[in-house]
């Protein structure tokens, strides 16, 4: 049995890998990552434990990013699907593919579309390092994607990890030059 070596205080804090979080940025147009910290956030306009994103409004002009504490998923999707209904956003969320979990079957009720992330596990940016864990996530990776203007779709669709970080790193290129 592997023992993650991960402080306590870290184990919910991990940042989405930058190039991913581009790539779906190029494509969503985030303006709001609605469980982030003054450390980890990907976005100019973001909520931290403090601002209580379960509890408030996510309110924004764009769409939301949201890869919430793994430790607790569920009331992050029950949140979703209620932000988008009263926001009238996309609303995005990066998960690990778990779908014997009790969230995924609730999330099906109210996604538009799930996006399975083939190709390999993404490594993400440790909390307490600040450096891209090597060995990547224990479980892959998908996405919750629900959209305002369509009803529960539920369509299933993949994309691989490697078109991600091409054309994330694309991006960033771009955004350098």
């Amino acid at each position: 049995m592997i023992v993650s070596q991960t402080p306590k205080a870290c184990k919910d804090r991990w940042q989405t890998p930058v190039e991913i979080f581009r790539a779906l940025d190029a494509e969503f147009r985030f303006c709001l990552d609605a469980a982030a910290n003054h450390d980890n956030t990907l976005c100019r306009c973001y909520l931290t434990e403090e601002d209580d994103a379960l509890s408030c409004d996510w309110y924004t002009r764009g769409a939301i990013f949201c890869n919430p504490p793994y430790s607790n998923i569920t009331p992050w999707v029950r949140k979703a699907a209620e932000q988008c209904v009263v926001q009238q956003q996309t609303i995005v969320m990066l998960l690990p593919s778990d779908t014997s979990t009790g969230w995924f079957r609730l999330g099906l009720e109210s996604v538009d579309e799930v996006r399975v992330i083939t190709g390999g596990r993404l490594s993400f940016i440790s909390a307490a390092t600040g450096v891209c864990g090597k060995n990547g996530n224990s479980k892959g990776s998908l996405l919750f994607i629900w959209r305002p203007f369509f009803k529960n779709r539920c369509q299933f669709t993949t994309v691989d990890k490697s078109d991600l970080i091409r054309i994330g790193t694309e991006v960033v290129r771009k955004v350098a030059a």
